[in-house]
């Protein structure tokens, strides 16, 4: 494991999926993350890549060859090198190989890097298209678990989810474990929203965010600790906790990407929401966690 730290944080990571272990207030002694219950949610924080969400049939087509491809990628899975570590950041690298070309047939490189400064905690994904020819495509994002409720004296009911800025946003539907486009409808985030579990009875609550900023927020109104995800650029965000298994989490998640749609031909140029790059460039992306 490795721990960067300030005097506001403490924060523990895995070579294994470059994943979030603990998000640890170092005054208060409170842990921010899920830790992992396997018989809930048996992760902290995932990274997804190169896709997010699932693949109808749990496969893909690229230039006229099928490959199979699981839920949220296989990044997740496989172990990082540690690029370079200071006392307050990290990054992880992960380059295309022999096992992942017969799943994913493009060369790449992901970098996975943290920073904390004050009570942020920075989450970076750089993508690279390392091929000397032809498009990469591919979708990334990030899965945080956190801890609710935040404190023993309050409950999982006593949180709600606060948008900001505050205004309506569209939401997709899934319908099973792919999204309908055809029926998205226009969500209240105007105002915050109860948690509760059968809040996420249809799964996922799934909002487009159009790559503009917006902070989503777990709070409530029995203590003052309360956790915060900003993000800019991302298109879509996903907020998930168990169910009909109920466990102490919320999960606030931005993609650059999103599932099949039910309507998906399966190809993956053709895929709603994926990204390109050419032969040497690099994709950018980032959120902000804030604890308090």
């Amino acid at each position: 494991m490795i721990q960067i730290a300030n005097e506001f944080l403490t924060v523990t990571l895995s070579p294994q999926g470059a994943e979030l272990q603990s998000v640890k207030g170092a005054v208060s002694g409170l842990e921010y993350l899920w830790q992992a219950d396997p018989k809930v949610w048996g992760r902290h924080a995932p990274v997804l890549f190169p896709f997010v969400g699932r693949s109808k049939n749990d496969q893909y087509t690229y230039q006229g060859k099928t490959y199979p491809m699981g839920q949220h990628g296989f990044a997740r899975d496989r172990q990082f090198e540690v690029e370079s570590q200071t006392d307050t950041a990290v990054t992880f690298l992960l380059k295309s190989d022999e096992e992942s070309l017969k799943i994913y047939p493009f060369e790449f490189e992901l970098r996975v890097s943290y920073q904390v400064n004050d009570t942020h905690l920075k989450v970076g994904y750089d993508v690279k298209n390392t091929a000397q020819s032809g498009p990469m495509y591919f979708s990334v994002g990030g899965h945080p678990g956190f801890k609710v409720p935040l404190t023993d004296d309050t409950q999982f009911e006593d949180y709600f989810l606060d948008y900001r800025p505050q205004k309506s946003r569209v939401k997709i539907p899934l319908q099973g474990a792919f999204i309908n486009l055809n029926e998205r409808t226009l969500a209240p985030t105007d105002v915050a929203t109860d948690i509760n579990h059968p809040l996420f009875k249809e799964d996922a609550l799934i909002y487009e965010l159009k790559g503009q900023e917006n902070k989503f927020s777990i709070r409530s109104e029995k203590t003052d600790h309360a956790i915060s995800l900003k993000v800019s650029g991302a298109p879509f965000i996903g907020v998930w906790s168990p169910y009909p298994t109920e466990g102490e989490l919320v999960c606030l998640e931005p993609w650059w990407g999103i599932a099949d749609d039910v309507d998906a031909s399966g190809e993956l140029s053709e895929k709603f929401g994926v990204n390109q790059l050419a032969p040497g460039e690099v994709f950018n992306a980032s959120y902000e966690i804030t604890v308090k």
